[in-house]
């Protein structure tokens, strides 16, 4: 795994400009082939690729708007503050036995990720992905993905899962907790040394590099509202605190 430091906002915004038209062309790709082999007709095929591209792990260079930012903080105040609950007897199998296929595209969360965040992507006929490199969200730092190191780069819940079970989704059915566990909005490939820091601590305890705080805090948000999870007090505090680094959004 080799790195250097992140460049200048104009190459950052190629690569974002880059990243999105190699996302464009791989759902076309997969359409195509899903087409192929199914006989469906290819707007079908493009219907049953329901990925979109990952936010920019570019924080305020990215593609969060002042308007976005606004809304993450007004549906951060309409979310529930809760203490969380005993880990009691979590485990990682209660939200399913490792990446599976939920969107039934024939390849595993792991490696849709993969395919989804990283850049010059090469990947087997399995969808393995082989190599690739990440502009990671939480170092800034860019990173040579192989195979050959599969832990260079992790699959990171953004929203942890043994933290999401203590907030509540200890009372979800299990088929609700893999939706989550395999949810793409709440799946990020990270720098895997900064994936283990993390480990399941939430906003009030860990957050990433500063460049990248206030996309964070904008998925974190989303996640936590869609899947009805209240909040930690000190969370609420630690991703408030991420929004004021939204260009344009500070409160004074």
């Amino acid at each position: 795994m080799t790195r250097s430091s992140r460049s200048s906002s104009t190459r950052s915004g190629r690569r974002r400009a880059t990243r999105l038209l190699a996302w464009v062309l791989a759902v076309l790709v997969l359409a195509v082939i899903v087409s192929t082999l199914t006989g469906e007709g290819l707007l079908d095929s493009l219907r049953n690729v329901p990925k979109s591209p990952p936010p920019a792990p570019d924080g305020d260079a990215g593609p969060v708007t002042g308007e976005e930012a606004a809304e993450a903080r007004e549906r951060l105040e309409g979310v529930e503050t809760a203490e969380p609950r005993p880990r009691g007897d979590y485990e990682r199998d209660e939200f399913g036995s490792s990446w599976v296929d939920t969107d039934d595209n024939g390849c595993s969360t792991r490696n849709d990720i993969l395919a989804r965040d990283l850049e010059e992507v090469a990947a087997g006929a399995d969808c393995k992905v082989l190599s690739g490199v990440l502009d990671d969200p939480y170092t800034g730092e860019r990173i040579e993905f192989s195979a050959e190191d599969p832990q260079a780069v992790q699959i990171d819940h953004v929203v942890p899962l043994s933290l999401a079970w203590r907030m509540g989704a200890a009372d979800w059915n299990r088929d609700r907790r893999v939706e989550f566990a395999n949810d793409p909005a709440n799946l990020l490939a990270a720098d895997g040394p900064a994936n283990g820091r993390k480990g399941d601590a939430g906003p009030g305890e860990w957050q990433p590099y500063e460049g990248y705080r206030c996309s964070y805090a904008v998925v974190y948000i989303g996640v936590t509202r869609d899947y009805g999870l209240p909040l930690a007090p000190k969370d609420r505090q630690g991703l408030a605190d991420m929004l004021d680094t939204c260009a344009g959004t500070a409160l004074g």
